[in-house]
């Protein structure tokens, strides 16, 4: 399998991250790159670096105030006096349609929806050519190649618009997608992260061109909390066009390759010619954060229930922190796919 990465992406190496109060590290290492990516070679992934197809792609899902933003802050945040080594928001707005603030502080908070996404001098960059990285993936597709994987870091399914969160700054998912349907295909997302891919439902949401389809460990007490609920099913043109699969904690194989069953039906129901999967790695039993319980061999069955599809696959990384297993489930993920293509 063809697999692409960007040696620029691990120039992003954030240090904040708080959760209930306590400031940890934070979970979204550099090191997860060269864990990924041994998992990636040992299922006989071959990466090559990405091409750059510039802002465009990018902005076409991205507002341009948010890429001046995220391209900018870093720098702007350096004339705060006594400012912190990291861009990390300490007030939000209660809407986003409140005022859109000249500070950089008050920017942050209008654009970084919690403290899990903090933007420091290589985020940008990493940022970029995360994106860029998707991007290529999807245009191998429209090429004609059947399957590909981007090591996409920092991940994206958190990203909206013109909010980052979530480790996330930039949706490579969507943004491949979006590439995959610009050139005349139709697209579906199916995101098995063990979080919500809220910001992918909230680019898609009034859409009817871009399936989208998240199974989840249940929001209402893991994060995002605010999305991911079974009752939201797309708004306007989009209604009928986004499906949530939220699953208690502690849901095992069979649960999550049930809920998968139904995301895959929906799936040809829409009709789609080609499939992005943003793989997260988090439902692992072995993850830090606890949300799933699945195995290596439910890593090998979910990628052999995606291949029986029988469509062309971009698998986009998403979550999957370090762990003893984490290379491991990434291989037996894309080896159970080839196996069964």
């Amino acid at each position: 399998m063809q697999a692409i990465f960007d040696d620029r992406q691990w120039h992003h190496d954030p240090k904040h991250f708080m959760a209930n109060g306590k400031i940890l590290p934070n979970p979204e290492q550099p090191k997860r790159i060269e864990v990924l990516r041994a998992g990636a070679t040992a299922a006989g992934c071959v990466f090559d670096a990405p091409k750059d197809a510039g802002l465009g792609p990018i902005a076409a899902l991205h507002t341009a105030e948010y890429l001046t933003f995220l391209k900018n802050i870093y720098r702007r945040w350096q004339y705060i006096d006594g400012a912190g080594d990291e861009v990390i928001p300490n007030i939000h707005p209660a809407r986003r349609s409140d005022s859109y603030p000249k500070s950089a502080s008050g920017q942050s908070g209008y654009h970084q929806a919690d403290t899990a996404c903090p933007i420091a001098k290589g985020t940008w960059e990493a940022a970029y050519w995360s994106a860029q990285s998707a991007i290529t993936g999807a245009d191998l597709l429209v090429g004609g190649t059947r399957s590909a994987y981007v090591l996409s870091r920092p991940p994206g399914h958190h990203a909206f618009g013109d909010l980052a969160g979530g480790f996330c700054f930039l949706n490579n998912a969507a943004i491949a997608a979006e590439r995959l349907r610009a050139a005349g295909l139709r697209p579906a997302i199916v995101d098995v992260d063990v979080h919500h891919g809220n910001g992918t439902q909230g680019i898609f949401y009034d859409r009817e061109d871009v399936l989208t389809a998240s199974i989840h460990a249940d929001p209402e007490r893991f994060y995002p909390f605010f999305w991911g609920h079974a009752q939201e099913r797309g708004t306007g043109q989009g209604l009928g066009y986004n499906l949530n699969l939220p699953l208690a904690r502690g849901t095992d194989d069979d649960g999550v390759l049930k809920a998968l069953d139904t995301a895959l039906e929906r799936v040809a129901m829409f009709g789609a010619d080609v499939l992005v999967v943003a793989l997260g790695l988090d439902a692992s039993i072995d993850d830090p954060f606890q949300g799933f319980a699945v195995t290596q061999d439910g890593f090998s069955r979910i990628g052999a229930a995606l291949a029986e599809l029988g469509l062309p696959v971009l698998f986009v990384q998403e979550g999957g922190y370090l762990s003893d297993s984490l290379a491991i489930n990434l291989t037996r993920c894309l080896t159970g796919y080839q196996s069964a293509c």
